[in-house]
């Protein structure tokens, strides 16, 4: 009987799905996330973005270097924990430990902003040799995205943008931002032997579309 009852046991994936287990920010679904934030973009990352913008554009290897992470776990109880935020706040000064929950948030998510169903389609885009071609297949998949992951995406790749124009004085090129970002936002869902390949083609991704994001996010 007790074998039964562990088997019927729902999972922290279903009560979370079903919302009796409040969501907490990091960790919970994109659409969760944006569900309980009112928004189509989550509210954490739009703070992030904008404490970025306002004292991190100019700071050499901003996103590369890592904040001391007590402290962005300190950030991310906080966030989780439903506590008034305000990223101005001393304690937040590093803009180290800005980016690194930022990428902790993404790095958290059970499904990943390029969802697991797009992962081989996003890697087959990458493949084509022919620059349109790439280009237009890569718009046309993010085009279908659900709606958070494309606000979402928008967003972030319009600030990674805007990181990549200053790279004279934050050293971080749009391929620079494409290997510290790949990784963390496009993913198989399970694992195999072809990690190597795989992250060559999720860096790639990420870049081509910081030096393509025009065509890619414009609505035709």
């Amino acid at each position: 009987r007790l074998k039964k009852f562990i088997t019927r046991r729902p999972s922290l994936k279903t009560l979370q799905e079903k919302g009796i287990i409040k969501d907490q920010i990091f960790g919970a679904y994109l659409h969760n996330v944006c569900e309980h934030d009112g928004s189509t973009v989550p509210h954490f990352v739009k703070m992030c973005i904008k404490a970025v913008e306002e004292r991190g554009l100019d700071v050499d290897g901003i996103y590369r270097v890592s904040g001391n992470l007590a402290t962005i776990q300190k950030l991310r109880f906080v966030v989780n924990q439903e506590e008034k935020l305000n990223l101005d706040d001393s304690q937040w000064e590093d803009i180290h430990v800005v980016t690194g929950a930022l990428k902790m948030f993404f790095r958290e998510l059970p499904e990943p902003l390029f969802p697991y169903c797009f992962f081989e389609q996003f890697v087959e885009a990458i493949k084509i040799q022919e620059h349109d071609s790439q280009v237009k297949a890569i718009k046309d998949l993010v085009q279908r995205l659900p709606k958070p992951n494309y606000d979402t995406m928008k967003i972030l790749f319009a600030h990674l943008q805007n990181i990549a124009a200053k790279e004279k004085m934050n050293l971080m090129s749009p391929q620079s931002l494409g290997i510290v970002f790949g990784p963390t936002l496009l993913r198989p869902e399970k694992e195999t032997g072809s990690m190597a390949i795989h992250m060559l083609y999720q860096n790639q991704l990420i870049e081509l579309m910081l030096t393509e994001y025009t065509k890619i996010f414009r609505s035709d």
